[in-house]
């Protein structure tokens, strides 16, 4: 099961294992790896020898900001996008209410909506698109990256943590604790 821990826990209400405020990490290092996906495998294996993977923390070390650019823009672009996403927000608003509406369900409040959506989409991408004046023609996507990846367990468990996790490395597809 891969879930993703923000401070909460699949119900809804915090999850009392995780600090409220933010707070450094605390552990012994058990392993170092160059990747999250070989970090994530060292706590999957540590978890398939019932190890409690409760006391383990994944650490990014020399965080990066990484910003990869996808595209360049243009007008065409712009406006493109700022049409098809206010279309899908006047659909929204039209279904809503045609839905509600005191005349039964017709379909002018749906068009109604997807042309006024279209309009302001048109109207904020272009609005937007000037207030840059040419210093973004491109379109990008950002990431947090760390450099590498520390497991650290607490001090109760951590020699035979760093036992399992040295076996995972003698395997020929294990990684590099």
């Amino acid at each position: 099961m891969n879930t993703v821990a923000g401070g909460f826990s699949g119900t809804g209400r915090p999850n009392p294992g995780l600090p409220r405020l933010p707070t450094p990490p605390s552990g012994w290092p058990i392993g170092s790896y160059e990747t999250y996906e070989g970090a994530q495998r060292a706590v999957e294996h540590l978890a398939s020898e019932d190890f409690p993977v409760t006391e383990v923390t994944i650490v990014g070390v020399d965080l990066m900001l990484v910003e990869r650019i996808v595209g360049r823009l243009t007008w065409g672009k712009v406006l493109g996008t700022g049409a098809l996403s206010g279309a899908w927000f006047g659909l929204f608003v039209g279904i809503l209410l045609a839905y509600f509406s005191s005349q039964g369900m017709s379909l002018v409040p749906v068009l109604v909506g997807v042309v006024a959506g279209v309009l302001f989409g048109l109207t904020f991408a272009a609005v937007s698109y000037m207030s840059t004046r040419g210093r973004r023609d491109f379109a990008s996507a950002s990431q947090l990256v760390a450099g590498r990846y520390d497991v650290l367990c607490q001090p109760r468990n951590a020699e035979r943590g760093r036992d399992l996790l040295a076996k995972l490395s003698m395997r020929p597809s294990g990684g590099t604790p």
